[in-house]
């Protein structure tokens, strides 16, 4: 960005302004240092002065522009400190859609990856295609515009069609320059995509620094960077350090509005255009590989020293180099065809196992909980591992005081892979899991064909605490705003015992309580009598009754006017009913043969809570002619346009029955945004038709 002369001819103006105050004569000039060194900081990480110099620059230039407001111009750097809330943060539209990458996770992945682009641009099998291999930087996503060679505004990722503005933010971050010379390149309006990081030592840093004040610490470094973009106050986006990298040109015009893309003709070219421009952009860790097999070797030199690089990666991004053949490979609605993110394997990490936990779910399943020294894993601190159940930790003759290999799987869930037998000393202790109830001390049952052991003592308070909390949650009776601490909260003063008292709350005490405004009390009110209505497909579900599903509930709601009429049916009745089990048929009949729980329901409807079939509970008619009469289908990934429930809801009313797992009884698979292992089970069956979240909707509406 700077040629050698302009450095020392800068440098020289530096030692000068350093020496004697700048005037409103040198403004220009004191500009041109401060950007100077601000790159030198934030892109080239080589400061040449110390914090305490560029202080001294920085107040001068305020100084001269306060005197004389005339000289402010828009790509000043004072311009990047902001003091005013940012709040109540609008939308912004991207230029063009900020899509998504298709997945990979081994070689494999990649070369049928280059075998697919050779065959959309009908190039020989023998062709070395030249592809961009980059970090893929573990942070917020950012979109941000040029206009006229000044930034004129940035957004966040959002849904990929608009994010929230964050103009502001963006104008603090040195990484960010104000303005950058894209007339000279022919380009009026530009649209960039970057990462927002942080360095991992600047995270430790912060880290350290909320800690010694009592603050809570951030999980990881793309949650600080992420959560630090939408900061309402600018200067705290600022001062948590957040660079801007930025990983391509996803837009740019010239002044009649014509794409000049295509004037740049590689994506390695459009990454060091930007450098030239004074971004901060990947250097040493991207290349121009020729061929997939230089790609591979690559990405595998990274994801050895991944660890060393000085921010968080999670992969590493391939793209076809040639911006005529990203042309010709097009898009689909949720990715590019001529790019894919390779992801890291899931990293491991060794610590001791220092206690067990046992946790009671809501029938009274036991489930131990390891308790470990905590330890670093994916950028996120481990202390807490689910061991599911006895036979699990005796397959892996697990033992307190052992040192373990835990994995996180996907860099998402911790997993105990073994124990390291070589480190034992002696001192560890066989685990004897509890033969009684921790809670309650009922003795515990297991039976046949299950893993778990269970309480079978139905006022088990541990039982009682997790039936509210389902009941109430998202996945039954979708109580807005009655979250797992209110449940706990009620339930210690007394005012929840059963599941009845979710109807019978006295709202007046709970907003005398500390944290509860009137607006809050007024809002779960709303929220609780909403519920009331709900289907009676919900309110089975949320009864807990043991295998008792959605599925199963929604087919049994279909079959009653009420509730309660479920007391009068024997198991054979329910095993009638097409897809309900005798499991399901026992443990469904073994409930509404207690006299309590009739009393509870009919408490319940007392209170106002809905027991009558509703419009929702009935059947869907379906036709012969349904465009998915017959067929078995299954979502997976996200979808852009409706929920997984509308979805599933749309298909049932298109004739077709939703399965929840990938076999060759499925018939279609719609793959929505970061669709995973399905995607790739459905692909190895030539049976199953793969559709994208469009051509679904095309499909059902004819």
């Amino acid at each position: 960005m700077f040629k050698d002369t302009e450095k020392k001819r800068l440098l020289e103006l530096t030692k000068a302004f350093l020496k004697s105050n700048a005037s409103a004569l040198h403004v220009q000039d004191l500009r041109e240092v401060l950007h100077y060194h601000e790159w030198n900081y934030s892109i080239n990480n080589e400061p040449l002065i110390s914090d305490f110099e560029y202080d001294q620059l920085f107040k001068d230039l305020q100084t001269i522009e306060a005197e004389f407001p005339d000289l402010i111009t828009s790509d000043s750097p004072t311009q990047r400190v902001a003091v005013d809330i940012v709040d109540n943060a609008s939308t912004i539209k991207h230029l063009s859609p900020m899509l998504s990458l298709d997945n990979s996770y081994n070689a494999d992945d990649l070369k049928s990856f280059d075998e697919s682009i050779k065959k959309l641009t009908n190039l020989p099998a023998e062709e070395k295609i030249v592809y961009c291999v980059e970090p893929k930087f573990d942070g917020g996503s950012v979109g941000i515009v040029f206009e006229n060679n000044l930034l004129s505004r940035a957004a966040t990722r959002g849904n990929g069609a608009q994010g929230e503005d964050m103009t502001a933010n963006a104008k603090t971050l040195p990484t960010v320059p104000l303005s950058a010379d894209f007339s000279k390149h022919g380009i009026h309006v530009a649209e960039l995509r970057g990462e927002a990081v942080i360095h991992k030592d600047r995270f430790k840093k912060i880290n350290t620094e909320r800690e010694s004040k009592g603050k809570s610490v951030f999980a990881n470094p793309r949650n600080a960077a992420a959560g630090g973009l939408r900061m309402k106050r600018p200067n705290e986006t600022r001062e948590r350090g957040i660079e801007i990298f930025l990983f391509q040109m996803g837009y740019a015009v010239d002044q009649d509005g014509n794409d000049v893309l295509p004037n740049i003709d590689s994506h390695f070219d459009q990454i060091n255009l930007l450098a030239e421009l004074g971004f901060k952009v990947p250097t040493i860790e991207k290349k121009q590989c020729f061929g997939i097999q230089e790609v591979i070797d690559f990405i595998q030199t990274w994801e050895e020293k991944r660890e060393d690089y000085a921010y968080e990666i999670d992969g590493m991004v391939v793209k076809v180099d040639s911006h005529a053949l990203q042309v010709q490979c097009g898009f689909t609605q949720h990715h590019p065809r001529w790019a894919m993110a390779y992801k890291f394997k899931a990293k491991q990490a060794s610590t001791k196992l220092i206690a067990i936990d046992y946790q009671i779910g809501k029938i009274g399943s036991i489930t131990p909980v390891a308790k470990l020294e905590p330890v670093q894993l994916a950028g996120v601190t481990i202390s807490s591992v689910s061991l599911h159940n006895e036979e699990f930790i005796q397959s892996k003759d697990l033992r307190i005081g052992d040192t373990v290999l835990v994995e996180r799987a996907g860099d998402v869930i911790p997993y105990i892979v073994k124990s390291l037998e070589d480190y034992r000393n002696g001192t560890e202790q066989v685990i004897e899991f509890p033969t009684r109830c921790p809670s309650c001390d009922t003795t515990l049952v297991k039976n046949e064909n299950e893993a778990a052991w269970r309480c079978t003592n139905a006022q088990c308070e541990a039982q009682q605490m997790q039936r509210l909390i389902f009941h109430v949650s998202k996945n039954a009776m979708d109580i807005d705003g009655f979250g797992k601490a209110f449940v706990e909260i009620f339930y210690q003063k007394g005012w929840l015992k059963d599941l009845s008292d979710v109807y019978n709350l006295d709202y007046s005490k709970i907003a005398q309580l500390e944290g509860f405004g009137q607006r809050s009390v007024v809002k779960l009110e709303a929220a609780i009598n909403e519920a009331k209505k709900n289907p009676i497909s919900k309110l089975l579900h949320s009864l807990s009754i043991h295998h008792l599903g959605k599925k199963a509930s929604k087919i049994i709601s279909e079959q009653i006017k009420h509730v309660l009429d479920l007391k009068d049916w024997n198991a054979e009745a329910f095993t009638d009913i097409k897809d309900i089990g005798p499991v399901v048929a026992e443990n469904v009949v073994a409930f509404f043969n207690q006299e309590e729980n009739i009393a509870l329901l009919q408490k319940m409807e007392a209170l106002g809570v809905n027991l009558s079939q509703t419009e929702e509970d009935k059947p869907i008619e379906v036709g012969e002619d349904a465009p998915l009469a017959g067929k078995t289908i299954l979502f997976t990934g996200s979808l852009q346009n409706m929920s997984r429930k509308e979805a599933q809801e749309m298909a049932v009313k298109s004739g077709a029955k939703n399965i929840s797992a990938v076999s060759k009884n499925l018939d279609i698979l719609v793959a929505g945004e970061k669709a995973g292992s399905k995607l790739k089970k459905a692909q190895a069956i030539d049976t199953v038709q793969i559709l994208t979240e469009a051509e679904f909707l095309l499909l059902i509406n004819g």
